[in-house]
């Protein structure tokens, strides 16, 4: 797998209530392009509910997650960004704008692509595009030709 990102698990400027629904969205990306099982978005909430909203790893950034297993059927990561931010009690880095969803088939294959991800959010220019941006497809080729030489 070449992109980071695929296209079908993008949504933009999606309306929800609150964290749970925020997490939901990117889930059911993942379970819509079988990367994962249902079971996985519940695994991931619960992540949240149990250990606290450390998945908010900077201003405006969820990276939802759970632990490899069998709700999971491939590598992956999907992205919903919210119309409205909402807040998942992480005093430094809340409201949230960007959710993405990470499944991972064990605790190792998923490293290269993570860190590509992480590679293109560093760019500061990239935030503010896709927080405003509304086309999936821009956003796609955005992250997936960001990095020189991939």
């Amino acid at each position: 797998m070449d992109d980071i990102i695929n296209r079908e698990n993008i949504r933009l400027r999606i309306e929800v209530s609150n964290w749970r629904q925020a997490i939901t969205a990117a889930g059911e990306l993942l379970v819509a392009s079988q990367y994962s099982f249902p079971s996985y978005t519940a695994e991931m909430i619960s992540a949240v509910e149990t250990l606290g909203p450390y998945i908010v790893v900077a201003p405006g950034i969820a990276f939802a997650h759970s632990r490899p297993g069998p709700a999971v059927i491939r590598t992956g990561i999907s992205m919903v960004t919210l119309a409205q931010p909402v807040c998942f009690g992480n005093e430094e880095n809340d409201p949230v704008q960007i959710v993405f969803a990470l499944c991972a088939t064990d605790k190792n294959n998923h490293i290269h692509l993570l860190a590509r991800l992480v590679s293109y959010l560093d760019d500061e220019e990239n935030l503010p595009f896709l927080k405003r941006c509304d086309d999936a497809e821009q956003v796609y080729r955005a992250i997936n030709h960001a990095i020189p030489g991939e």
